[in-house]
């Protein structure tokens, strides 16, 4: 763990290092009842999920430049990736994790009670019967830039950003969005361990 946050460029204290591999631990240890993933050998939810999903952290902690009191809604968030590991390593943040899943957001919530995230929440919902606006929206694997934009549109805060996980940059979806949405950066992104394209596409609404 310690070197993949290394690679990375992440820090993190004893307590973090301790959440992440707790988490990883009831992520295995839930998906043999509840299947909340496909994968099932650790080495690759190690890489697969863990290092993908945390390699999103930098490009956000450098977003978030020390700010904190903001809110996050990750959407279809399955077993937490990235929100769980976004409220580990970002704790400034008001982190929110939204599926359609009952027994998804129900491993969420007992994530958070174990693992001492008081500021992370589970919703059990469609993300479009949420209330409330976020600063930052991520999804990862969600859907197509389109919807993932349409669902979420009256979630984002003024100001707010959303933060697509995709592998290949997505020139398909990026076209077919809206004329008021705008790509402002399309961000390579290197897994350690992972030989896959992976990119983070940010975007928000135009002035």
């Amino acid at each position: 763990m310690e070197a993949l946050l290394q690679q990375l460029g992440l820090q993190a204290d004893e307590r973090q290092l301790q959440q992440l591999r707790d988490y990883l631990g009831l992520l295995q240890r839930w998906n043999r009842t509840y299947n909340l993933t496909a994968l099932r050998d650790p080495a690759q939810m190690f890489t697969h999920h863990l290092a993908d999903c945390l390699a999103v952290l930098p490009a956000l902690q450098r977003e978030l430049g020390g700010r904190e009191g903001l809110r996050l809604l990750d959407v279809g968030s399955g077993g937490g990736l990235p929100g769980v590991l976004i409220a580990i390593l970002c704790p400034q943040l008001q982190v929110s994790c939204v599926d359609t899943v009952g027994k998804k957001a129900a491993f969420i919530r007992q994530a958070g009670v174990e693992l001492g995230l008081r500021q992370l929440r589970a919703e059990h919902a469609r993300v479009e019967q949420l209330p409330g606006r976020y600063e930052f929206i991520t999804s990862r694997a969600f859907a197509t830039l389109a919807d993932f934009v349409a669902l979420t549109r009256e979630c984002l805060a003024p100001q707010g950003v959303w933060m697509a996980m995709k592998g290949k940059r997505p020139e398909d979806e990026i076209a077919a969005l809206p004329a008021d949405v705008d790509v402002f950066h399309v961000e390579p992104l290197l897994v350690p361990e992972l030989d896959a394209e992976r990119c983070l596409v940010w975007m928000r609404l135009r002035a």
